[in-house]
């Protein structure tokens, strides 16, 4: 058996730099032939002519990835033969007949027109429950090696608590224990208990990418050493340790002035010797090529492949323009080849375990097989029954078909795209929408040239919502609307769409309103935000809002319904908090439904008539004002809107500084007791046994949450930590006992003297319903516990 270490010795340089590189569809485009006024210009909104036997051309020394794999062809039978003869044509060029590593996205599902979809990261982990990340794992891992792929790029392990940053609906929340479960079920899914699906998961972004000066995104990261470590690093800590995480991405923002690409102390010491982690680095899309032509912290594009290797980082994606400078510098000895040999054995290790590598024997995995689309459906509307939230009830909800009249209302009650994210399939296909009306001149003030498409995020396409929502439609044909599936369970429902997400959008008539209102006990008023990656989306990818609101005149819309003296059910679709505390102070009842995709309809009119219960509990705090930003429940003592024994300081022009809608609240249709019957150290392992006990008239869920606080530290601690939590069905009248099991160590903290772990004194524990509603305390002594 061949090994790896002398695999590498025998390749040249040029092989060598191949393996630590990437490859894109695009690189395989004949932009010649394009431009050839002879042959016919294609419909690029079909996608690009790929040409894989162009790949010797592109890569002559062989190549170490395929980004963006799924986009060679929109037919998923058509891309499973694609990747086959990809890979025939990489052994041909590549040293030893070494395969390539496919990379795919799935966090939403498989990224491809064909793949399943599901909720939304944000909208999974208001579930509060591990297996709902995993089920998606699980069935976008099946389906996507099935056609040949080895890595998901998913999921993000970022710590989102900043509602401005455009990307929290990727997210599981604000909370690193939440994150920390909610990414390992994810992770779980994709790969195995024990790694034999032949699938991988990637952690990212590694580190603090989610905390971003002004929210801005790829923007510096001000935060110190000790919260990165203890808070931030602490879902790829667990994911490490608990799950075999065995590939990371590096975020793009820079820590103290040093981009994270580039970042020893983030990419070694940390990652590779606090963390324990011993697998592949790989970069986030052109964040090497960001050292050069962004930060200006490299002066060639050689010196920034040089300086994200020295670091620690081992592969550049997608493509290879930094590393491919990267030759003259290991002739010179800036980079000692050493260097590079580490990282294509990185590479090559991962390579190894799929069995692209003929000389290494290896036990491959058995041959996937995709889960059915009705299969796939069932499940997404389990997780998306699981994650849509009851924000606030009246008592008006659940509604009974043809007691009272109904009337619907709002922009989006009648669309699909709505209910999508990025790096779903409906946004993906927008992409070769919008670099076609580019190319072809049709945005007006845009002029076509390359520079715009590295900026796609930014460009606005007036018009292209109806485009959208056609492709929307086109890959969900059976999928129904919010209007489409009430009317399914009330036929009488009237509808009028009124208001507008548009920046420009008129002011509310409300005269108008009131007339379309007029004859109607209950309005359904749907309203929300559009989530993607190009258009004229206000959250997604590069899209961060100064003023996280509803966009448009919606606000306006709930305010003059309420006004009209009308009781007011409010749907809010978004893949994040916003700031809706006029829209509360409205509504009868707030519903959020955080991204479910193609099985919202169903999912929001089952909710709204009480076929199935509210399900979710909210993975983020919601402020009340854009001036709270950035909130979140487990602030420091001291710091923010909560304290264990003191008032805090809040904001003198705001009458109530606590949050709208805390962290872990939602509402169900029935009502819970909780009993704390015993909570006690044993070892490194603190034991808590309670009873939750269904009080109310129907089957329910309960989501019971366990806090913990230290009473005293060195190093100032947050005023609540979540340890543990269970995802609990009772029937009505019923009783059901809870064990949580917490060790010690996730108290951990780095000490004033450099050392971490957990200090002797009391630690309270709260056990309840939401991070504000908590119903029993008891305080335990603790010992010392020294981890390093």
């Amino acid at each position: 058996m061949t090994d790896i270490r002398q695999l590498v010795t025998r390749m040249d340089l040029d092989q060598k730099i191949g393996q630590i590189q990437g490859v894109v569809p695009m690189d395989l485009v004949d932009f010649e032939k394009l431009r050839d006024p002879a042959n016919p210009p294609p419909d690029l909104s079909k996608g690009f002519p790929y040409e894989i036997d162009r790949l010797p051309l592109v890569r002559p020394h062989g190549v170490g990835h395929l980004s963006l794999g799924w986009q060679l062809d929109q037919d998923i039978e058509r891309l499973r033969r694609d990747l086959v003869r990809f890979q025939e044509v990489a052994r041909e060029v590549s040293p030893f007949g070494i395969g390539v590593l496919i990379h795919a996205e799935g966090v939403n599902g498989l990224v491809h027109p064909q793949g399943h979809q599901f909720t939304t990261p944000w909208g999974q982990a208001a579930s509060w429950d591990p297996a709902t990340s995993g089920a998606v794992g699980q069935i976008a891992g099946r389906q996507a090696r099935s056609v040949g792929i080895h890595l998901f790029f998913s999921p993000l392990l970022d710590l989102a608590r900043d509602i401005r940053w455009g990307r929290v609906h990727e997210t599981y929340g604000e909370d690193p224990e939440l994150v920390a479960r909610m990414g390992i079920g994810f992770i779980r899914g994709v790969q195995g208990d024990s790694g034999e699906t032949g699938m991988l998961a990637t952690g990212k972004h590694f580190l603090g990418y989610g905390s971003s000066l002004g929210a801005l995104n790829q923007a510096a990261t001000q935060l110190g050493r000790r919260e990165l470590t203890d808070v931030y690093a602490e879902p790829f800590r667990r994911a490490i340790a608990e799950a075999g995480l065995s590939v990371i991405m590096n975020s793009y923002n820079e820590i103290d002035g040093i981009p994270a690409a580039a970042n020893r102390w983030l990419l070694t010491e940390l990652l590779r010797g606090q963390l324990g982690f011993d697998g592949l680095v790989v970069s986030d899309y052109d964040s090497v090529t960001m050292l050069h032509k962004t930060y200006r912290a490299a002066a060639t594009p050689g010196h920034a492949a040089a300086q994200a290797l020295s670091a620690g980082l081992d592969v550049e994606l997608p493509s290879a323009p930094m590393t491919s400078h990267l030759r003259p510098l290991v002739e010179d000895g800036t980079l000692p080849e050493e260097v590079l040999d580490r990282a294509v054995e990185r590479v090559l290790q991962l390579k190894a375990r799929f069995g692209l590598i003929p000389e290494i024997q290896s036990t491959p995995p058995a041959e996937a097989r995709a889960i059915g689309a009705a299969e796939a459906d069932e499940q997404a509307r389990a997780v998306a029954n699981a994650g849509i939230t009851l924000l606030a009830n009246d008592g008006i909800l659940p509604l009974a078909p043809g007691s009272v009249r109904v009337a619907v209302v709002g922009p989006v009650a009648d669309e699909i795209r709505i209910h999508f994210g990025s790096y779903s399939s409906v946004a993906d296909a927008e992409f070769p929408q919008a670099i076609a009306r580019i190319a072809a001149g049709q945005v007006p003030g845009v002029q076509t040239s390359p520079d715009v498409f590295p900026d796609l995020f930014q460009t606005k396409l007036p018009g292209i919502e109806p485009v959208f929502e056609e492709g929307a439609r086109r890959l969900h044909p059976d999928a129904l609307t919010v209007l489409e599936a009430v009317r399914a369970l009330d036929p009488k429902v009237a509808y009028h769409p009124l208001g507008s997400l548009e920046a420009d959008a008129p002011a509310i008539d409300s005269s108008a309103v009131e007339a379309a209102a007029a004859d109607a006990d209950v309005v359904i008023a749907v309203v929300g935000e559009r989530t993607g990656w190009v258009g004229n989306h206000t959250a997604g990818e590069g899209r961060t809002t100064a003023n996280p609101a509803l966009p448009g005149n919606q606000t306006a819309l709930v305010e003059t319904l309420h006004a009209a003296g009308k009781r007011v059910v409010t749907v809010v679709i978004s893949g994040r908090p916003l700031l809706i505390e006029p829209v509360h102070r409205a509504s009868a009842a707030v519903l959020l439904a955080p991204l479910l995709g193609h099985v919202a309809g169903a999912t929001i009119a089952d909710v709204l008539y009480g076929v199935t219960e509210p399900g979710g509990r909210t993975p983020s705090t919601f402020p009340r004002h854009l001036g709270q930003i950035p909130m979140y429940h487990g602030h420091p003592a001291g710091s923010g809107h909560d304290h264990p024994t003191l008032p805090r300081h809040g904001y003198i022009d705001l009458p109530d500084s606590s949050p709208l809608y805390p962290f872990g609240h939602g509402l169900t249709y029935t009502s819970f007791d909780l009993t704390l019957e015993e909570a006690r150290l044993e070892g490194d392992v603190v034991r808590v046994h309670a009873t939750v006990h269904n009080t109310g008239p129907r089957a329910g869920t309960a989501v019971v949450q366990l806090y913990a606080r230290d009473e005293a530290g060195s190093v100032v601690r947050p005023v609540r930590q979540l340890v543990d939590f269970a995802r609990v069905p009772v029937e009505a009248g019923a009783n059901q006992d809870i064990g949580m099991v917490v060790p010690l160590e996730r108290l951990a903290y780095t000490w004033p003297d450099g050392r971490r772990g957990v200090e002797a004194g009391e630690v309270t524990l709260l056990l309840g319903l939401s991070s504000a509603d908590i119903r029993h305390t008891r305080t335990i002594d603790v010992p010392e516990l020294v981890l390093a």
